[in-house]
């Protein structure tokens, strides 16, 4: 049967139909997060996705759940996550009749300038087009289109090795788990001190003090709960080294402990016994910001400070949501945390 073939302005306004439709699914899902154990569940998701932006991770997440409802998938929770090419060149092809899992990616675009430290001497290149003799050039996020990623279960083909997973008895922490947030703890310019009890740091597990760069965690606890507590002072060392800061104290709290939520989650550890006070207590007090845009963007500085630290831990993780032997690299804007307009709703981070 014969089918018109879409005008360039059609599929432009199908593309934009598509990404409006992905602004408010993540506007109504970073809304929906109304209890610390929504978000404690979203964290932890996302630790196990994490070479995912918190954004992605959770259209992956609603995409999945809608799957496994309507009986497209075995599992209420997916493994690895992938491209339609990318599951083709592990030897597996997409099963006919399975939709993928609509995503943003990064749309990026060549700047190129002769006077570099001036931002407004950057211009854009045309396609095919270099810089001139003398000029410095950059790739910069411009927009984002919508790509589509299928859970394993909706491939058939070669079999996907299972990479080794952490197995820990209750209480014990990852061998070397303790020794790698220290490392980072120095590398930060900070001493870290273990004080007999709380009564030495106002009842606290942790203390981070930012004036004498000294961070301190009480030595009357076992050893997971010491290694949580070291990293969540981590993720205030991290925000203070951090150029935009946290300047909400609320906001701050809740971010070093979720970063130390996903740090643990990464390990395969059971997180269910932590609490974590719910990122909307303290959106709204937030002056000229819309609460929904104060989470979104708190949910990737998490996502950010927790990958940052898990990359240089040499311990055994649980897989970031990539089949292994697929290489993925997060694209600029999901490391940058770059901005992209959401009709009449927010800012959402991509």
């Amino acid at each position: 049967m014969y089918r018109k073939s879409m005008s360039h302005g059609e599929k432009v306004a199908a593309r934009e139909a598509k990404l409006e439709a992905a602004h408010a699914k993540l506007a109504d899902a970073v809304g929906a997060l109304v209890s610390g154990a929504d978000w404690q569940r979203a964290i932890e998701f996302a630790a196990r996705f994490r070479s995912r932006s918190f954004n992605n991770t959770l259209l992956i997440w609603l995409a999945h759940t809608e799957a496994y409802v309507a009986g497209r998938v075995p599992e209420p929770t997916p493994t690895y996550v992938a491209g339609y090419h990318q599951w083709l060149s592990l030897g597996r092809h997409v099963v006919k009749g399975q939709s993928g899992y609509m995503i943003l990616a990064p749309v990026t675009a060549k700047f190129a300038s002769d006077n570099p430290t001036d931002p407004g001497s950057w211009r854009r290149l045309g396609r095919g087009e270099g810089p001139a003799d003398g000029e410095a050039m950059r790739s910069k996020v411009v927009n984002v289109r919508p790509t589509y990623v299928w859970d394993i279960s909706q491939t058939q083909g070669e079999p996907i090795p299972l990479p080794p997973m952490p197995k820990l008895l209750e209480g014990q922490a990852p061998e070397g788990l303790w020794d790698g947030l220290a490392a980072q703890i120095f590398d930060h310019g900070y001493a870290l001190r273990r004080v007999p009890n709380a009564a030495g740091i106002g009842e606290a597990n942790g203390l981070t003090n930012f004036a004498t760069k000294v961070v301190s965690v009480r030595d009357d606890m076992g050893e997971l709960a010491r290694c949580k507590t070291l990293a969540h002072e981590l993720g205030h060392v991290l925000q203070g080294a951090s150029d935009e800061g946290v300047s909400h104290r609320g906001i701050a709290e809740v971010e070093a402990e979720s970063v130390a939520l996903m740090t643990l989650a990464a390990h395969g550890l059971d997180t269910s016994a932590y609490t974590v006070p719910y990122v909307t207590a303290w959106a709204t007090s937030v002056e000229g910001r819309d609460p929904v845009e104060v989470v979104a963007s708190t949910a990737e500085r998490v996502r950010s400070m927790a990958v940052q630290i898990l990359d240089r831990l040499e311990t055994l993780k649980v897989p970031d949501g990539a089949p292994p032997g697929l290489r993925y690299e997060a694209p600029t804007a999901q490391r940058s945390g770059a901005q992209v307009s959401v009709p009449s709703r927010q800012a959402v981070t991509l």
